[in-house]
């Protein structure tokens, strides 16, 4: 990659970041003409899809990034982020176990899984992906909130 076409990418995410949604895309659709087989390209014009509420092009975004590179935690991550947005639950815990499988110290992954647990009424999975996720990273904002949901809800049933 050329220095033009890294501060292309930085501009570009820089418009994603600002809603810029539509120079955004035209900068990641230039630096794929000159690239296109970049998966760090491919997942970031997919994540500015996904912002643009564009869930179904954003997934195949993402879907091209694992046909160059298939365990792109990434990319999963990623690609189960927009499936859980369209209502695809079980698919997204499908990636979200993928990137569990080689890295078992991803509190994203434990933490997102949590919340497709919970769409899904698996309270007690989500409850313990979410604790799981606060283990590696005590920290974590999503895990903790959503934690608490989940063991509101769980509370409520056993009342």
């Amino acid at each position: 990659m050329t220095v033009d076409s890294k501060d292309m990418l930085e501009k570009a995410y820089e418009c994603a970041e600002n809603s810029e949604y539509s120079e955004a895309m035209s900068l990641y659709d230039e630096a794929l003409k000159r690239d296109p087989d970049n998966v760090r390209i491919i997942i970031d014009r997919g994540a500015t899809l996904q912002n643009m509420g564009e869930n179904r092009r954003a997934i195949r975004a993402y879907e091209r990034a694992l046909e160059i590179s298939p365990d792109h935690p990434d990319a999963l991550l990623n690609k189960g982020s927009a499936l859980h947005c369209e209502s695809r639950y079980d698919e997204a815990i499908s990636c979200y176990d993928v990137v569990l499988e080689s890295d078992k110290m991803c509190a994203v992954a434990y933490a997102y899984k949590g919340l497709s647990l919970g769409e899904k009424g698996d309270m007690a999975g989500a409850l313990a992906h979410f604790k799981r996720a606060l283990a590696i990273d005590g920290r974590y904002e999503l895990a903790a909130v959503s934690m608490d949901a989940a063991q509101k809800m769980l509370d409520s049933k056993t009342r």
